[in-house]
């Protein structure tokens, strides 16, 4: 699984992908609709962005007659995050509520 995720966050790394990824959030795009948003970089090279997603299962693509469309798989994100970020996520939260506590001082008991 290890060596999975390295191939998604070298994915990631590129600020094109991610924003790729960001435009298939809202929902399924055509290749075409995603190229379009994309006008300093040539059509093929939108499409080799689009290939790298979709080999590391980033985006899924399904083909509707001549058209290709384009949707985001959450799956590998997820992992992602169970792997690095659910694990760390309670000891934050503890150390955040020890920040408050010592802040605020000690509840005071009703008299």
């Amino acid at each position: 699984m290890s060596g999975d995720l390295d191939k998604i966050w070298k994915a990631l790394s590129d600020p094109t992908r991610r924003r790729i990824l960001d435009l298939l959030r809202d929902g399924p795009r055509g290749t075409t609709e995603i190229v379009t948003q994309f006008p300093e970089l040539s059509r093929f090279g939108v499409m080799k962005h689009i290939e790298v997603l979709r080999d590391v299962g980033l985006i899924n693509t399904r083909q509707e007659g001549r058209f290709r469309v384009n949707s985001i798989n959450a799956v590998p994100i997820h992992q992602i995050y169970k792997r690095w970020v659910s694990k760390y996520e309670d000891i934050w939260a503890r150390k955040i509520i020890g920040i408050k506590e010592s802040v605020e001082g000690e509840p005071e008991e009703p008299s």
